[in-house]
């Protein structure tokens, strides 16, 4: 995976290399992980609308305190 930094845009470029008898699905399989990973999609929705660094904070706090609690009935 390269990525070159122009400005605030990062461009990245995916190169998947198909192995000898490997199906169609398992490559795209891989190439969706590899995409999942840069995180482009979730950059995209965050910024659709903007959100208030505060927001942004609470919400990492709430997400974390629900995590946390899951961990905690588990054991």
């Amino acid at each position: 995976m390269q990525s070159i930094k122009r400005g605030e845009v990062f461009l990245i470029m995916i190169i998947i290399n198909l192995k000898d008898g490997e199906s169609l699905d398992k490559a795209l399989k891989r190439f969706k992980k590899k995409f999942e990973k840069t995180g482009v999609l979730k950059e995209l929705r965050s910024r659709q609308a903007y959100e208030k660094k505060s927001i942004t904070r609470r919400t990492t706090v709430k997400k974390a305190i629900y995590k946390q609690g899951l961990n905690q009935d588990t054991i």
